[in-house]
């Protein structure tokens, strides 16, 4: 699958990037100001500390925020120092880049999302969890090296699918939306906006509770590199800190009517769709982002699996044997005392 190949030596090419990140980074402290990646479509209580400019106003730097349509992008755009933080990015394509030598780290879990990630079969197929392995032979949307890449791994393996007998197609999940209501593709995988009109166009092989069932977690995490947290502690623990503030007040419940308009202008959404999206998502509070289940060490045993399913597939080269040190809860425990 000349996709994958594809995909692998990109891995190689951010890692081989990451030598120049540091001075650029450097660069961009030293004229006071910072490059934030994030995903439109995607709605999230940051963005009316995003929109109110509260991040510029506690960070003391102007923040610059840079939208994407995959979190593979997010890696090469920190490998090449265009970009100090990345908010959302999915375990499993930051998994990839570290795999890969890029010297990035998980500061944070900005969301855990189950059912607001996942593969749509094509309506006209009629093909559910009873009669999946009628998807062999079939073509394939998927974004490689995403979250939805592995979802996707996972449930075809669930299935007994053998994926080289698959005709994968690389396509951001937009792109994999439009092809899925074209007839261009038999089944897509994606998140958020694009999910939503996937389903327009198909079904689901399974929930999101099903899917946890079978230890497929979906949750994304801020990420930097490891260079810029190092040399800028206290920048990071400020930028986790008014996230950390905005996820409360909206998991308060008593500010929705305030933020949910300005969040949804924000991510490019009508109000209703930001509703229905953020209604999926659950935001960790800091301790619980410190304890075991996650920053404690939970997440860095998902990341040895993930890296394990994804070599196993050979679609990376190599894994490490712990992903301990590409976590660093130094600033995100500093805003929890």
């Amino acid at each position: 699958m000349p996709q994958l190949k594809n995909w692998i030596a990109a891995a190689a090419a951010i890692a081989a990037l990451g030598t120049i990140a540091a001075p650029r980074a450097a660069l961009a402290e030293a004229h006071g100001e910072i490059t934030v990646a994030y995903f439109l479509e995607w709605p999230m209580p940051f963005e009316y500390a995003k929109a109110m400019g509260t991040y510029d106003e506690e960070m003391g730097v102007k923040v610059n925020w840079r939208a994407f349509d995959t979190g593979t992008a997010m890696s090469a755009a920190m490998a090449s120092g265009d970009v100090q933080l990345s908010v959302s990015q999915g375990v499993p394509p930051f998994v990839v880049a570290a795999s890969a030598g890029q010297d990035i780290q998980i500061v944070d879990v900005a969301v855990s999302y189950s059912d607001n990630d996942n593969c749509v079969v094509a309506t006209n197929l009629e093909i559910d969890k009873n009669s999946a392995d009628e998807l062999a032979g079939k073509k394939v949307a998927v974004p490689l090296g995403t979250a939805a890449h592995y979802g996707f791994l996972k449930q075809m393996d669930h299935f007994g699918i053998d994926v080289s007998g698959l005709e994968v197609v690389d396509m951001a999940p937009a792109e994999g939306a439009a092809a899925l209501s074209q007839g261009s593709v038999d089944m897509a995988c994606g998140w958020g906006g694009a999910l939503r009109r996937m389903k327009e166009h198909g079904n689901v092989l399974l929930t999101g509770a099903e899917k946890e069932e079978l230890g497929i977690l979906v949750f994304d995490v801020t990420t930097a590199p490891a260079a810029f947290v190092a040399e800028n502690p206290d920048m990071v623990a400020k930028f986790l800190k008014v996230t950390a503030d905005a996820n409360a007040m909206w998991n308060s419940g008593e500010h929705k009517a305030e933020m949910l308009p300005v969040i949804a202008k924000d991510a490019g959404m009508d109000e209703a769709a930001a509703e229905s999206t953020l209604s999926t998502f659950v935001f960790p509070s800091v301790e619980e982002q410190l304890s075991a289940k996650w920053l404690g060490g939970g997440s860095q045993e998902f990341m040895v699996g993930v890296a394990k399913v994804f070599k196993d597939s050979g679609n990376i080269d190599q894994a490490r044997d712990s992903y301990e040190d590409a976590v660093n809860i130094g600033p995100l425990k500093s805003i929890g005392m």
